[in-house]
């Protein structure tokens, strides 16, 4: 299951686990990336709370943090390889792993359908 912000952040679901990075829509609107400021590993994340930056030859923009949860992996391969967040910002260039701390915040957040219509 994957969920979406309005900071266009998105949420990959599997469990008490989730995967966390940008979306096509905000990759598109920072142009080429050309750095990422990711968490530390073991930091506990309130929801909303800035988790990371990202970096482009346009601007610098704060990634807020979709759920509450606890970082238990961050993505190396993104950090040497910052386009990996243009080239497949849903794949490849993923951000960072949490163990939930709240599941039910993953309601208050758009399905598929909700954030084509808010994105488009």
């Amino acid at each position: 299951m994957t969920k979406y912000t309005e900071d266009h952040v998105w949420v990959e679901v599997d469990g008490e686990h989730a995967r966390i990075g940008i979306t096509v829509h905000a990759q598109e609107a920072l142009g080429d990336i050309v750095f990422v400021d990711l968490p530390a590993i073991g930091k506990a994340i309130t929801q909303k709370e800035t988790a990371g930056v990202v970096e482009s030859v346009k601007a610098a923009a704060d990634v807020y943090m979709p759920v509450s949860g606890e970082v238990t992996e961050v993505n190396e391969a993104l950090r040497e390889d910052p386009s990996l967040a243009n080239t497949d910002p849903q794949g490849a260039g993923w951000f960072f792993k949490v163990r939930l701390s709240n599941a039910a915040q993953l309601d208050g957040l758009m399905d598929d359908s909700a954030y084509a219509a808010f994105s488009s």
